[in-house]
């Protein structure tokens, strides 16, 4: 079972705006999910088909292809909330107060800065694609079944927008917590000690977690 970073909330604007927002993300985590499964059911299909029927899906490998950026993407910024993403907890987890949150703030909003990048380099790739005048609406296709490439290209550049505000959030949070000097701060995953970890794992485990 997948476990949740400590993300504290209140009764502020910001942690409402948190709140909202992860509302969004798990909409986009639920589509990235289903898309796993549906490509494990085109798996089992084709498979099934070419065994059995001799017919294997047409095209496999070009749906493959315009269904990755559902499952690579659209979770990204679910697990930024989460804390889930690599980090490096050993050398942070040794500062503490406003020190530790300055951190935070730094290594997010170099993160937010490479988002943004990423998001301008992937829209422009998305309107190399897209044309109102082309059949389907775009300038280049697969290359079997000739699907066209644009709404994945779309996708990339709207789920990094929601990581980019999800970013934005955690760098309002980390600077009330730096003028503020509390050790709780919201709409942030909070670093846990190995201890509060396994207890919480354990709960998980035995079905405890929210009793």
């Amino acid at each position: 079972m997948a476990m949740r970073a400590a993300v504290l909330s209140d009764d502020t604007l910001l942690s409402r705006l948190d709140l909202g927002l992860n509302k969004l993300e798990r909409v986009f985590g639920l589509v990235s999910g289903l898309a796993v499964f549906a490509l494990m059911f085109l798996a089992v299909y084709s498979v099934g088909g070419r065994n059995i029927f001799n017919a294997p899906v047409r095209g496999y490998v070009d749906w493959i292809e315009v269904m990755m950026p559902l499952i690579a993407i659209m979770g990204v910024s679910y697990t930024q909330r989460d804390g889930g993403h690599i980090r490096m907890d050993i050398l942070v987890g040794r500062l503490k107060g406003r020190m530790l949150w300055m951190a935070e703030f730094v290594t997010t909003a170099m993160v937010l800065l490479l988002i943004i990048l990423l998001i301008w380099g992937s829209w422009a790739h998305f309107q190399r694609s897209f044309d109102f005048g082309s059949p389907l609406w775009s300038r280049d296709s697969t290359i079997d079944i000739k699907l066209p490439v644009w709404p994945a290209k779309l996708i990339v550049p709207m789920a990094f927008s929601v990581l980019a505000l999800r970013l934005v959030l955690q760098l309002w949070a980390y600077t009330r917590a730096i003028i503020s000097g509390t050790d709780e701060p919201v709409a942030v995953p909070l670093i846990e000690d190995a201890a509060t970890i396994a207890a919480r794992e354990a709960a998980a485990v035995t079905g405890r977690e929210n009793m």
